[in-house]
C-alpha cells in the first residue's frame, strides 16, 4: 500500500518527541470572530515554500470559513508511526491526523464519529464526492471513523526501474512479472554500480503476493484471497507463494543485491536520485501509468512493471485516511477543513501541484491543464495521494482526454474484492493480538527484507505466534470473515 510516501517525501532527521498538546486545546474559540487553529499532523518533510503555501491555504479555506486558520504539522516518515501511536494512546487532542491501524483504533474509541457531519452535516458534499468503496472500506459497524482520499480506489505493486541504469546498461525490464523475474537485472546493474543499491528497501517493506487483503492491518500476519477464490483466513507466510518470494529475497540478501542494513534502516531513496536501480510502489489509475512517479521524481520517465492484481479492496480504501481525535475540541471545524479539501479545486491544486505562478500556470486556455515549471520539484508540493479528492486535480496537458476518460472507465469497470466492506470486531482478541503484534514485529522486517532464512524463521516465527494466541484469532476471524460471506 505504499502508495509513494518514501519517493515523494524526503526523511526528515529524528527528533525529540512532539509537544502534542497544544495539537488544539490552545487555539481560540470561533466565539466573538477569533481564529480556531485546526491542527493536522502528517508524515512527510514540511514543504520548503510551506510558509506561501499555509498562506494562500488559508486565504482559500476562509472564503467560506472566515474563523479557521489550518496549521500543518510534519513529522518524518521514519519517526512518523511511533509518534502517531502516543498521539493516540495518550488520547491527545489533536484535530486531524493521517492514520494509521484504523480498524484497531477506531474500535479502542480513539476517534471522533464523523457519521452525522457526513451525511447530513458540514462535509455531505465531499462524502457525495467519494467512491462509495471507500466508505464500504471505512465503515464499522455502521459509523465513519476517517475520511479517505478519493485517489486510487483500485491499484497494484509494481517494481519500478531507474532509466538512468535502465539505458546505461540496455536493459529490458519488459518480461519482469515477479521478484525471481528481476534476478539477472540487478545482478548486472550491482556488478557495475557497487554503491547503488539494488532493491531500494528499509524495514517498512513488505513483500508482495498477487492478490492478498489484510482483514487487521499489514501489520499483522493474517491475510485473506482478494479474489474470493480461497475463503479462508490464512497466516501468509504459510502460503506457498509468500515463501518463494521471501527465498528470492533472501538469495538477494546474500549477494548483495539488498542493503546489508535493510531490517533496521530508515534510509530515504529519493525518486529523483540515481542512489537505487530498483524499488517496489503501488500505482493506480489517478497515476496514468507512470506520470506520476515522473513529476515525483523531477521528471525522469520511470519503467514500471505490475507484479499484483487490481482490486477495489479493503487495503486500497484505507491508503490515505484523515481522522479527527475524539478529545479534539475542534471537531465541527476540522470537519469543514476536510469538506474544502476536497470540494475547492483551487484549495487543492495549490497543495498538490504547489503554487500557481511559481509551481504551474495554466496551460493556454485552460481551465483544468497546467504546465508545471521548473521549480515544481519534490519539496515544493505535498502528496496528492495523501491530501484530498483527486478528481479536483488539474492534469498536465501531457494527460489526454482520453487517458482521463480511460481512468474514469477503468475505475467503474474495477473488479470488488471480495474482503471490501470487512472491519472485524477484535474486541474479544484484542490481548491475543497485542501479542501476535509483538511477535510479529520482531519477525517481519528480518523476514520481508530477505535478511532472515525464511524457511527456518518462518518456523520459528509460527511457534511463538502459537503461544501468542495465533488460533485464537485465527479463528474468531474465520467465523466472522464466513459471517460478512453470508450476509
Amino acid at each position: 500500500m505504499k502508495k509513494w510516501r518514501n519517493a515523494m517525501l524526503a526523511f526528515i532527521a529524528a527528533g525529540t518527541v512532539l509537544t502534542l498538546s497544544a495539537c488544539g486545546g490552545n487555539a481560540q474559540s470561533s466565539s466573538g470572530g477569533d481564529k480556531v487553529t485546526v491542527s493536522m499532523y502528517q508524515p512527510g518533510d514540511k514543504p520548503k515554500n510551506y510558509t506561501a503555501m499555509i498562506n494562500k491555504a488559508n486565504k482559500e479555506i476562509q472564503k467560506k470559513y472566515p474563523n479557521i486558520e489550518l496549521d500543518m504539522k510534519f513529522i518524518g516518515w521514519g519517526d512518523y508511526g511511533q509518534k502517531y501511536s502516543v498521539m493516540v494512546t495518550s488520547g491527545d487532542s489533536y484535530d486531524l491526523a493521517f492514520v494509521q491501524n484504523y480498524q484497531t483504533n477506531a474500535q479502542k474509541g480513539a476517534y471522533a464519529d464523523m457519521t452525522d457531519y457526513l451525511k447530513k452535516g458540514v462535509a455531505k458534499k465531499a462524502y457525495k464526492s467519494v467512491d462509495p468503496a471507500y466508505w464500504k472500506g471505512a465503515t464499522i459497524k455502521d459509523k465513519i471513523y476517517a475520511f479517505p482520499v478519493n485517489a486510487n480506489v483500485y491499484a497494484n505493486s509494481n517494481l519500478v526501474f531507474n532509466p538512468t541504469f535502465v539505458k546505461k546498461y540496455n536493459l529490458d525490464v519488459s518480461k519482469v512479472k515477479s521478484y525471481a523475474d528481476a534476478t539477472a537485472l540487478l545482478e548486472k546493474v550491482k556488478k557495475n554500480e557497487p554503491s547503488v543499491a539494488g532493491f531500494a528497501i528499509g524495514k517498512d517493506f513488505k513483500v508482495s503476493d498477487r492478490a492478498l487483503e489484510y482483514p487487521l492491518s499489514n501489520s499483522l500476519p493474517f491475510v485473506v484471497d482478494a479474489s474470493g477464490k480461497d475463503t479462508k483466513v490464512r497466516n501468509m507466510y504459510d502460503l506457498p507463494e509468500t515463501v518463494k518470494n521471501l527465498e528470492v529475497l533472501h538469495s538477494w540478501y546474500k549477494k548483495g543485491l539488498l542493503p546489508k542494513d535493510a531490517a533496521t534502516s530508515t534510509t530515504s531513496y529519493n525518486l529523483n536520485e540515481d542512489t537505487w536501480f530498483m524499488r517496489q510502489e503501488t500505482v493506480g489509475p489517478f497515476d496514468y501509468g507512470n506520470t506520476a512517479l515522473k513529476n515525483a521524481s523531477g521528471g525522469k520517465a520511470m519503467d514500471i512493471q505490475p507484479i499484483s492484481d487490481p482490486y477495489k479492496s479493503q487495503s486500497q480504501s484505507g491508503v490515505a485516511l484523515w481522522a479527527i481525535s475524539k478529545s479534539s475540541k475542534h471537531k465541527k471545524e476540522a470537519m469543514e477543513v476536510l469538506n474544502e479539501l476536497n470540494t475547492n479545486p483551487k484549495l487543492l491544486n495549490n497543495l498538490v501541484w504547489g503554487l500557481q505562478g511559481k509551481q504551474w500556470n495554466f496551460a493556454d486556455g485552460s481551465k483544468d491543464k497546467i504546465k508545471t515549471t521548473k521549480e515544481y520539484q519534490p519539496g515544493y508540493f505535498l502528496g496528492a495521494w495523501m491530501m484530498g479528492n483527486n478528481k479536483l486535480l488539474y492534469t498536465q496537458d501531457t494527460v489526454t482526454d482520453a487517458m482521463v476518460a480511460k481512468r474514469d472507465e477503468n475505475i467503474k469497470n474495477a473488479k470488488q474484492s471480495a474482503m471490501l466492506g470487512f472491519t472485524p470486531d477484535v474486541s474479544s482478541i484484542q490481548t491475543e493480538i497485542s501479542n501476535i503484534s509483538n511477535v510479529y514485529t520482531k519477525y517481519q522486517p528480518l523476514l520481508d527484507t530477505g535478511t532472515a532464512d525464511p524457511v527456518p524463521t518462518i518456523k520459528k516465527m509460527n511457534g511463538e505466534l502459537k503461544v501468542a494466541g495465533m488460533d485464537k484469532v485465527m479463528k474468531e476471524l474465520q467465523s466472522q470473515y464466513d459471517k460478512f460471506r453470508a450476509e
